[in-house]
């Protein structure tokens, strides 16, 4: 008889064998039924073999039905990854593709090591196969076993650098963007929109994959075709954008840029107007870069956006090497030498005096000015800070701030007794220093100024379809706490809100930034009465297989009848994102100063101070296209005239649709606004009235890919609409 100890012995043991014989139980049922399904899938992974269809993406076209993106058919041999699994059959099969796929065998091992393709799916081998290349594989099967030459398609820009920053590009998904993708059924192997509208309408322009799905056999033969499912084609897209004022705008802007790089910019001077002696010889501009816009005031369409540096789409799809590419777009810290940067919706940009009018309205609108339209200022050149007490002032504290030098004089101009209209045409800084300041002292120091002018869109994205746009900055406290906590700004700079901030604010200086988008948008609410219009590059997404009139052009016509079932959505007809309540009060006081500025009159005050823009608009075909606009110049680095940037914003005053466009350009480093950029708006508006006879649009001349640029030059034929006289002051 066992003892109790053993008694437990044993029974201890036979908990364990019914455990073990539990455990194996569930093991063999596991692998007789759960598996077994599992090994059917193995059995028919390897008995069936799919291919996925990649869809013909959506076609790009112009206002005008140019069609500016397109694709080309291209053949892609693929090979199934069960068939090179082992090693040494991987090393054969690659050794005998290497000649016919004009490959080497460490290229077709680095495409097969490449993380983006999956296991399961069909190693890409080369795109763009010749059609002898695919039916030398195809009729070899047995040689090359597990090889299947696919169709795909290759993206097309037949005007090569043309709208290039707007229409943009195609690649391969970034690392951060993966999981995206996958989460909306991409493979991580595919090239999608990487800028410009190819990015922002990804999902419209894709379509929708298919497959084809073969029994093989075990060496990868394909034996028959079991399934296929075609895939659907992408959306089109019609633009906005015209393409022969686009290419009038990219041909005004670089002209521009490339005259000012011919012009000194000066001598130094220091407060006093002595030549500085650090700085005693001229520099010539560097105009390196810069962008213009122009947009419909009243439904936010885009008719041209430039930017440069511009590209040629074409290096996208050129095959050329990693190094050739960083020779063609070298990485840079310098922001001048930036290619791949669409100026228009990413610039951080000062805009100078070209931000008068909205201060201006802020003031009228809050009832700043006693008297509104009719308040003046008498201006003898400098404003003295009115909240900062002379001792601080003699102790340091710069409390005097003067207007532009004149040409005439060589001192601070003076303008005597100026309302908001004539302080607008002129460009007094030290009218607008006093609003600055009061706005803000006499109203316990609330961030009025910002909340007025936020009401232009400024300080927030316009949302406009293309991605990468930048949000702009307001000076504020909360904007300078930000920038000390990021060690932009010191922290004892970034503690406090002064007057100095907020006089600076007022004349487009400062912390204030801003795209040349956000400030055509501005623009745009004055020419259309206080309607804030989210801007478009896109018209319309249509259905696939818009019918070709002739090569290359598009039959648009559907796009005017409301129920065309092709239209599957178009934004000419958006909705203000917001309106601002302006009357007539307001309204018209700003609009006839930035009259003047185009027209004139200036001021009599010690003789006569002509507007910043009276001699530039002289010869401007003003009864065919009535504007309004306003000169700003933005006071660059070490306050070095050659670093000054140069602005011009403006809006239609025609009742006329087609003639209804706001403008806003931006010269970086280029001088005064009224030297640099407002000839180059002037142009635009010569051109959009038929004063300019526009080069005809073409398409381009194949790429040459032995050259060293981004994009070859382009010129205007006939820079005449540039020329025009000087203001007299800094703006």
């Amino acid at each position: 008889m066992a003892n109790p100890q053993q008694s437990r012995r044993l029974i201890s043991l036979g908990i364990v064998a019914i455990s073990l014989i539990s455990i194996l139980t569930v093991r063999m049922w596991f692998l007789q039924s759960v598996n077994a399904e599992s090994d059917e899938e193995i059995v028919l992974s390897v008995r069936t073999r799919t291919i996925r269809l990649y869809p013909e993406r959506g076609r790009i076209f112009d206002i005008k039905g140019r069609v500016v993106a397109d694709n080309k058919r291209v053949l892609t041999a693929t090979i199934d990854r069960e068939v090179i699994r082992d090693p040494e059959d991987r090393l054969m099969m690659f050794q005998r593709l290497s000649g016919p796929l004009q490959i080497s065998v460490e290229g077709l091992f680095k495409r097969y090591e490449d993380k983006r393709y999956g296991p399961l799916e069909a190693l890409p081998l080369q795109d763009d196969i010749s059609e002898e290349t695919a039916q030398f594989l195809m009729e070899r099967a047995e040689d090359y076993p597990g090889i299947y030459v696919r169709e795909d398609w290759k993206r097309n820009y037949p005007y090569g650098a043309i709208g290039s920053h707007v229409i943009g590009y195609m690649g391969a998904i970034l690392e951060r963007n993966v999981e995206y993708y996958k989460s909306i059924g991409y493979n991580q192997n595919e090239r999608v929109g990487g800028y410009g509208v190819e990015q922002s309408y990804e999902t419209v322009l894709r379509g929708t994959p298919g497959y084809v799905r073969y029994e093989v056999n075990a060496q990868g033969k394909l034996l028959r075709l079991e399934e296929r499912v075609e895939p659907v084609v992408g959306n089109d897209i019609v633009l906005s954008i015209d393409m022969e004022m686009q290419q009038f705008a990219e041909q005004t802007l670089e002209t521009q840029l490339v005259m000012r790089k011919r012009v000194e910019a000066g001598i130094v001077k220091l407060e006093d107007g002595t030549p500085d002696p650090a700085n005693p010889e001229p520099v010539l501009y560097k105009a390196p870069a810069g962008s213009v816009v122009m947009m419909h005031q009243d439904t936010g369409q885009v008719l041209a956006m430039a930017s440069y540096p511009r590209f040629d789409l074409r290096w996208f799809t050129s095959g050329i090497s990693s190094q050739k590419f960083a020779q063609i777009f070298p990485q840079s810290d310098d922001p001048d030498m930036s290619i791949l940067v669409n100026r228009a919706i990413s610039g951080r940009y000062n805009l100078g005096s070209t931000f008068k009018p909205f201060v201006g309205y802020a003031a009228l609108d809050t009832g700043q000015l006693v008297g509104g339209a009719d308040y003046k200022y008498v201006d003898l050149g400098t404003y003295k800070l009115e909240s900062i007490p002379n001792d601080r002032c003699q102790q340091g504290v710069k409390c005097v701030f003067r207007n532009a030098i004149c040409r005439a004089t060589g001192s601070p101009c003076r303008y005597g007794p100026v309302n908001v209209e004539s302080a607008l045409a002129v460009s007094t800084d030290a009218f607008f220093y006093k609003i600055g300041e009061q706005i803000l002292t006499e109203r316990g120091y609330q961030a009025i100024l910002e909340q007025e002018v936020r009401k232009f869109g400024f300080g927030s994205p316009t949302n406009i379809d293309l991605p990468n746009e930048y949000a702009g900055t307001i000076p504020s406290k909360a904007l300078k706490k930000r920038l000390a906590d990021i060690g932009a700004i010191s922290q004892e700079s970034g503690s406090a809100y002064y007057v100095g901030d907020q006089i600076l604010f007022a004349i487009g200086q400062g912390l204030l930034s801003a795209t040349p988008i956000q400030v055509a948008t501005a623009y745009s609410v004055f020419g259309n009465g206080g309607k804030v219009m989210q801007p478009h590059v896109v018209h319309a997404i249509v259905a696939p297989g818009t019918p070709d009139i002739r090569p290359g052009i598009a039959n648009l016509d559907f796009l005017g009848i409301p129920d065309a079932s092709q239209v599957i959505d178009k934004f000419d007809d958006e909705q203000p994102t917001s309106t601002i309540e302006i009357g007539e009060d307001r309204l018209d006081p700003i609009v006839r100063g930035l009259t003047r500025v185009i027209r004139g009159p200036g001021v009599n005050y010690q003789g006569y101070r002509k507007t910043t823009g009276e001699l530039l608009f002289r010869n401007y075909p003003y009864a065919e296209l009535p504007i309004a606009g306003k000169t700003g110049t933005a006071q660059g680095l070490g306050n070095l005239p050659w670093n000054d940037s140069s602005a011009f914003g403006a809006f239609s005053l025609s009742p006329r649709p087609e003639y209804r466009y706001a403008a806003f350009a931006y010269l970086e480093k280029a001088g005064y606004g009224s030297q640099a950029a407002a000839p180059v708006v002037k142009c635009l508006y010569m051109g959009l009235a038929g004063k300019y006879r526009f080069d005809p649009i073409t398409v381009a001349d194949p790429l040459n890919i032995n050259v060293g640029t981004a994009a070859p030059p382009s010129y205007m034929r006939n820079p005449s609409c540039l020329v025009g006289g000087q203001s007299d002051s800094r703006d």
